[in-house]
């Protein structure tokens, strides 16, 4: 019997970030969707998704999302099947990183939430093509649809994330490390260390995808989401 799919999104996104794996996914394979919009802090995050979940569930979460992912595996590593981290980062803030996002939590208080998204959602992380400012354009509506209170919990969530490498090395579940090849804000490189931190780890490289490879080719992150569902829950 297959578990149950539960998807973390990335900051200020919502649902449709994985439209294209829910729509398919969802045939044989019951999913859940997390909204990580109600705290200021990771370990809030986590806490609040695990009352949401069954006792067992395969989790797979995307750029703050996949944040959140670690914090659940931290605490809560019994309860994880197996785990799958796409455009992300295991190490916190650094302090420059951190100071960095004090201008657009200004912004978003403001009124300017376009302006703080525009350093949030670069074109130049994104892979290249006739698709590029479609992919800008439905980031800009789910950030307004979710609005500024949002950001502001999710960049103080950013802020004071902790490092999570050395959870990374205790994870026993079957995991898939999943990246664009032109992301040019978590890179190739980053996530070829995060996979070589967990045993056993798969490294998948999605190409003619950047910073957000479920709309960028969607087709290809379905098809490895599907392979690593199937994938025997006893590793080596």
């Amino acid at each position: 019997m297959i578990e149950p799919l539960v998807l973390i999104p990335p900051m200020m996104c919502d649902a449709r970030v994985f439209y294209a794996q829910l729509a398919s996914l969802s045939a044989n394979i019951p999913i859940t969707f997390a909204p990580i919009t109600g705290g200021e802090r990771m370990e809030e995050l986590a806490s609040q998704i695990l009352t949401w979940l069954p006792p067992k569930f395969a989790l797979a979460g995307m750029g703050m999302g996949g944040m959140v992912a670690m914090e659940i595996l931290r605490r809560a590593p019994e309860r994880v099947t197996r785990v799958a981290f796409i455009a992300t980062n295991a190490q916190s803030d650094t302090p420059e990183v951190a100071a960095m996002r004090e201008p657009n939590i200004i912004a978003a208080k403001s009124g300017r939430l376009d302006d703080a998204m525009q350093s949030e959602v670069n074109p130049a992380w994104l892979s290249p093509g006739p698709y590029r400012m479609d992919v800008v354009s439905l980031l800009s509506d789910m950030a307004q649809a979710l609005g500024p209170d949002v950001y502001v919990r999710q960049s103080r969530a950013m802020q004071r994330r902790k490092d999570q490498q050395n959870i990374m090395r205790r994870i026993k579940q079957p995991a898939l490390v999943m990246c664009g090849d032109h992301d040019g804000q978590n890179t190739q490189r980053r996530h070829e260390f995060i996979a070589e931190l967990i045993p056993y780890a798969k490294l998948e490289v999605i190409p003619n995808a950047g910073h957000m490879p479920t709309l960028e080719n969607p087709d290809a992150v379905t098809v490895a989401l599907r392979a690593w569902m199937r994938q025997p829950l006893v590793l080596r």
